[in-house]
């Protein structure tokens, strides 16, 4: 491989892991264990997944790599879940969705999809920043004051 198409790799490779951390980055702060390693490792990963599949010559190789991103972090996700029967709460959903989204965010940038990898980037982080909203706290009050669980598995998340 051409030396410069490798230095292109790894400026793209940089974009991924900077945008993973950012989104780590809120997580971290709050003191979540998922947080900017895990988040920058996903994005990292998934670009050089794709990335080494688009540049094989199998033109097929980087769509099959793609499939196969969404199915493993969805299993890395479901290892996140966890439902806790004594407080009839659910735990992890936040986590494992917004670590699948990130995974996203590899591969947009993986296809020089910048705008689109940046934009999902800050949709993420907001997401994830959202129950720190004092307007978005009061809402979510009054929705829950709205809907009153009919049993205890239905629960809210964590």
């Amino acid at each position: 491989m051409d030396t410069k198409i490798e230095l292109i790799i790894v400026a793209q490779l940089t974009v991924a892991f900077i945008l993973g951390s950012i989104i780590g980055l809120e997580r971290e702060m709050h003191g979540n264990s998922a947080g900017i390693r895990t988040y920058a490792a996903v994005t990292l990963g998934a670009a050089l997944f794709t990335l080494i599949g688009i540049h094989t010559t199998d033109i097929t190789a980087a769509g099959r790599i793609v499939a196969n991103i969404v199915t493993g972090i969805g299993f890395l996700g479901a290892g996140i879940i966890y439902k806790d029967n004594a407080k009839g709460l659910i735990h992890g959903l936040t986590t494992a969705s917004s670590i699948w989204a990130a995974a996203a965010v590899g591969v947009a940038v993986a296809y020089n999809m910048y705008i689109i990898a940046i934009s999902a980037t800050i949709a993420i982080y907001f997401l994830l920043a959202l129950h720190h909203f004092r307007w978005y706290i009061k809402l979510n009050k009054k929705w829950a004051g709205k809907h009153i669980p009919s049993s205890p598995e239905e629960g809210h998340e964590h």
